[in-house]
């Protein structure tokens, strides 16, 4: 492992556990930590990130792993699609490694993340989970996540720009 794939690595890791303080708002600084990996990586020379997908994906069972055990908290059915999505998660991981294809990660996209979400959001809320609300948070993260992941690695919209660069861009327009 590099020194820069170790920096990018512990930062994911550890910044990852507020999670378990704050759920919901926790969740979402963790996804946008998720992509924090990309600013450091044009940021930081320290050896480089020699396989930026395997690391990338091996970083993100973490956070998944953080949400999953914070779920085992919830409502026995809750808990049950949460086991399901997280194993799809897994599965696919397991899946885009031996088959170094981004497809799998189309296919198998990471619902957990959005349902995990979208769970916290009606808690924080104090809503009052329903059959209808589940189906409608389920129905959300599936169209959601397949549409990050088909932008992301099928159409590959990011692929040929940096971070750094996209957001210098970004601060000009204003």
């Amino acid at each position: 492992m590099t020194f820069e794939e170790l920096i990018i690595s512990l930062v994911r890791i550890f910044a990852s556990l507020i999670v378990f303080k704050f759920n919901f708002f926790g969740a979402i600084l963790v996804i946008l930590i998720d992509f924090s990996d990309l600013f450091m990586m044009n940021i930081i020379s320290l050896g480089g990130v020699r396989n930026y997908q395997l690391l990338d994906k091996f970083l993100d069972l973490f956070y998944i792993g953080y949400f999953f055990l914070i779920t085992l908290r919830w409502e026995k059915t809750l808990r049950k699609i949460s086991f399901l999505l997280f194993i799809l998660r897994i599965f696919g991981f397991i899946l885009f490694e031996f088959f170094q294809n981004r497809m799998i990660l189309f296919i198998f996209p990471n619902i957990f993340e959005f349902w995990f979400l979208g769970i916290t959001l009606l808690f924080l809320f104090r809503a009052k989970i329903s059959k209808r609300k589940v189906i409608i948070v389920l129905f959300a993260s599936v169209v959601l996540k397949l549409i990050q992941e088909y932008i992301l690695h099928v159409w590959k919209v990011l692929d040929n720009y940096r971070a750094v660069d996209v957001f210098s861009s970004f601060i000009e327009l204003f």
